[in-house]
C-alpha cells in the first residue's frame, strides 16, 4: 500500500501542476477570486457526480464517511486550502509567470514537511531534510530576481503554499475518511465562497466557454488532485506526500514553457536541477526498524493484511475491501512502513 500511496501522490502533484499554466491562461480575463470560485465548485461538482454514480452502483459502501467529529477539521481544511490558499496563488499568478510560480510551488512540500514535523510531531529523517534543503535552494535561485525587484507575486504564492502547507496536515487528520467526500465538501464549500465573494465585489461571470474551461481545470488539477492526496496522506503521512507532491511544480514549468513560450533561464535549470536532486532524495526513502503498535479503534476502508486480524460483527460489510469500525490490538514487529494511519509512533 505504499506504493499505491506513492502513485497516488504522483498523480496527485501531475493533475495539480498541469493546471497551474492552464490557470494562468485564464486568470487574466476572470480575476482571482472568481477563477478561484470556478475551479472550486468544478471540482466540488465533478466529484459529486462521481459520488452520485457510485452510490447508483452501490461502490460507496467500502469508504467510511466523515464524521460529526471531523466537521472542525473540515471546516480549518477549506478555509486554509479552499478559500486563501487559491486566492493568493491565483493572485500571485496575475503578477508572475507561470514557469517561475510553478517551481515556486515546491514551498509547499516545504512548508507541509516542516509543519508536520515541528507541530505535528511526524518522523523526518536526514534523507528528507537534506532533500527539502536542496528544494529550497532550489526556490531561492528561482526567486532571486523576484526578491530583488521586489515581486509581489513571489511573496502571495509564497503565502498560499504556506496555507497549503496547513491544510495539508489538517487533512491529514480526515484522511481514514472517504477522500471523494471531503474533496467534493471542499470544493463546492470553497466554489461558493469564492464565486460569492467576487459577485459581491462587482465581478461578472466570464462567457460560457470560460466556465466550461474552469470547470474542466478544476476538476482534474483540483478536484482529483486532492482525492488521490488525501488517499496518499492515508498511507504515507503529511511530510512524505507533500515531498512526492513537489514534483507538481515540475509539470507546470514544462507545460509554461511549451504552451505558453516562456523562456528557459540558466537560473530555471540551475533551480530545476536542485529541485530535482530533492526530489529525488524523497522517492528514494526507505524507512525500516521495530516498532510498536498501541491499541488502536477507528474505522476506514481495509483489508485483512498484516495490521487488520480482527473480528467482525453479523452487521460489519462483508467482501474486502471494506469499512467499519474495528480495534487494533496491542503488537510490536519490523517492516518497512510510513508514517500512515497505524504508523505514527514516536522514535
Amino acid at each position: 500500500m505504499s506504493r499505491a500511496g506513492i502513485l497516488m501522490a504522483l498523480l496527485s502533484a501531475v493533475l495539480f501542476g498541469a493546471s497551474t499554466p492552464l490557470a494562468k491562461l485564464l486568470v487574466a480575463g476572470t480575476g482571482p477570486l472568481m477563477l478561484a470560485g470556478l475551479l472550486y465548485l468544478g471540482a466540488g461538482l465533478g466529484l459529486a457526480m462521481i459520488r452520485l454514480g457510485r452510490r447508483l452502483l452501490h461502490l460507496h459502501a467500502s469508504e467510511a464517511g466523515l464524521g460529526r467529529i471531523d466537521l472542525p477539521w473540515l471546516a480549518l481544511v477549506i478555509l486554509t486550502g479552499g478559500i486563501l490558499g487559491p486566492v493568493l496563488l491565483l493572485a500571485g499568478l496575475a503578477r508572475t509567470d507561470a514557469a517561475t510560480a510553478s517551481l515556486l510551488l515546491n514551498l509547499e512540500g516545504l512548508a507541509t514537511l516542516a509543519i508536520a514535523w515541528l507541530v505535528f510531531r511526524e518522523n523526518v529523517d536526514r534523507r528528507l531534510l537534506i532533500g527539502a534543503a536542496a528544494i529550497l535552494a532550489g526556490a531561492v535561485v528561482l526567486s532571486w530576481q523576484g526578491v530583488a525587484r521586489l515581486d509581489g507575486g513571489a511573496a502571495l504564492i509564497a503565502m498560499a503554499c504556506l496555507c497549503w502547507g496547513i491544510d495539508n496536515n489538517l487533512t491529514r487528520k480526515l484522511s481514514a475518511a472517504d477522500p471523494v467526500q471531503i474533496a467534493m465538501v471542499k470544493g463546492l464549500v470553497a466554489g461558493a465562497v469564492n464565486l460569492g465573494l467576487a459577485l459581491v465585489q462587482g465581478a461578472s461571470l466570464p462567457p460560457p466557454m470560460i466556465i466550461a474551461t474552469a470547470g474542466l481545470v478544476g476538476f482534474a488539477g483540483y478536484g482529483a488532485s486532492i482525492a488521490l492526496f488525501v488517499l496518499a496522506l492515508r498511507h504515507l503521512g503529511a511530510a512524505r506526500t507533500g515531498a512526492y507532491f513537489s514534483l507538481a511544480p515540475f509539470v507546470g514549468a514544462v507545460l509554461a514553457v511549451g504552451l505558453l513560450g516562456e523562456p528557459v533561464t540558466g537560473g530555471f535549470l540551475a533551480a530545476s536541477m536542485l529541485m530535482g536532486l530533492g526530489v529525488w532524495l524523497h522517492l528514494t526513502e526507505r524507512h525500516d526498524h521495530d516498532h510498536a503498535h498501541e491499541a488502536q479503534e477507528h474505522a476506514h476502508r481495509h483489508v485483512h493484511d498484516l495490521h487488520h486480524r480482527h473480528d467482525h460483527d453479523p452487521a460489519d460489510p462483508p467482501g474486502e475491501p471494506h469499512s467499519h469500525w474495528h480495534r487494533h490490538e496491542p503488537m510490536t514487529h519490523s517492516h518497512p512502513h510510513y508514517p500512515d494511519l497505524h504508523h505514527r509512533h514516536g522514535h
